[in-house]
This record gives C-alpha cells, structure tokens and sequence, in this order.
C-alpha cells in the first residue's frame, strides 16, 4: 500500500525486452536504501517488485499484462519515472490509500499555467467516470491529487511548485499518457451497494440481512 507521496523523480537506465515481458532497470539511490529483492516499488503508480537492488539502482519484470494496462510500455532508457515505498503502519497517510494497481491511462490534454501552479486536464478513460468526482482523490503516475473539476470524459486537477519541481507531471506534455488509480473507498462503496441491491449482506451472527 502507498500514499501517493512521491519520494524520488527516478531515471529508467535499461529495459531489456523478454518475450512478451520486460525487465526495467530503474535508477532511484533513495528508495533502493533500504530495497531488498521480493521488496515493492511504485513505479509511476504501478507497484513493481524487486527482483535485485545495488548502486542505487533497482530491477523489476514487467509482465504483459502491466505494459497492457499502464503507460510503462511507452518508457524507454532516459524517461524520468516517480518512485514511491510502500507506506509504513507507523507513518503518516499524507496522501491517500493507493494500491499501486492501475485502473486505466489517461492522456493529458491541456495545460494551463498559473501564477503558481498549473491546471492540468486529463482525459478520464468512460468506465472510470463514476469513481471520480470534484474534490476527490485520483492519483495520477502514484501521485495522489484532488479533482478540481470532473467531466464525463476527462477531470483536472491543479499542480502547486512542489509538485511540478519534484514530478513527473512537471514535464508532461499535451499527448502524454498517464497512469490512473481511482480512489479504492470508491470502489468498495459500489460493490456493497451493489450487493444490497441484488440482495442484501447476511449477517454472519444472526443469519438476518445487514
């Protein structure tokens, strides 16, 4: 689990193509401090295992269906990526709960700069549209953000200095694609009421309906 506070703006050094996989070599000297093989790291949202960590560097497979589904496949040697650890139970939930499970890509579409941030609109991928809503949380490349505003196809969102200097979202252009976790309480909250409605939760205790 993660929060969407992105700790390094890491560098793809080598991905080495194997069949229908890949294996990304990732340069990230603080998140690979204390990275041990089997251990979990947020690549541009999507949670990557490590398979062997040294010299600052990291290495993880990428399975067909995370290059499916993510914007990883569009990396190549150079592309700048945000890396994340997994939050502790003792830390402080700065963002919101990520899983590191992308629900879909998105593609920027517009940026309007401000005095001290930008506005940014992305598109919204249709069967992520009911998930998303005006001032709610959307993590965008594992970075947890607000909505400003939510459309039936696209949101924005506003990026203050801190984000842009320490992101990738700094550099996205119109056209880019981006990785998308909706928020995971949207997503329980849909199911329950959607197994109310087809019928009700029993209750274990009394065999009665929740």
């Amino acid at each position: 689990m993660f929060t969407g506070i992105v700790e390094e703006l890491g560098e793809i050094v080598a991905i080495e193509a194997e069949g229908d996989s890949a294996v990304l070599t990732i340069r990230g000297p603080l998140v690979t401090e204390d990275a041990v093989h089997g251990a979990s790291i947020a690549v541009n949202g999507v949670c990557l295992t490590v398979v062997d960590a040294k010299g600052g560097t990291f290495t993880a497979d990428a399975m067909k269906e995370t290059l499916d589904r993510s914007s990883l496949g569009a990396l190549e040697p150079g592309s700048k990526v945000n890396l994340e650890r997994p939050v502790r139970l003792s830390d402080r939930l700065g963002g919101h709960l990520v899983q590191g499970h992308v629900d879909g890509v998105g593609t920027i579409l517009s940026r309007e700069p401000g005095e001290c941030w930008d506005v940014v609109t992305v598109s919204l991928p249709a069967p992520l549209a009911r998930y998303v809503v005006g001032k709610g949380s959307i993590t965008i490349d594992g970075i947890s953000l607000t909505v400003v505003e939510a459309g039936a196809d696209r949101f924005s969102v506003a990026l203050i200095p801190t984000t842009l200097s320490l992101t990738t979202l700094g550099h996205k252009k119109p056209g880019d694609p981006v990785n998308l976790e909706v928020d995971v309480v949207a997503k329980y909250v849909e199911r329950m009421l959607g197994d109310r409605a087809a019928g009700g939760l029993v209750d274990g205790a009394t065999g009665g309906v929740a």
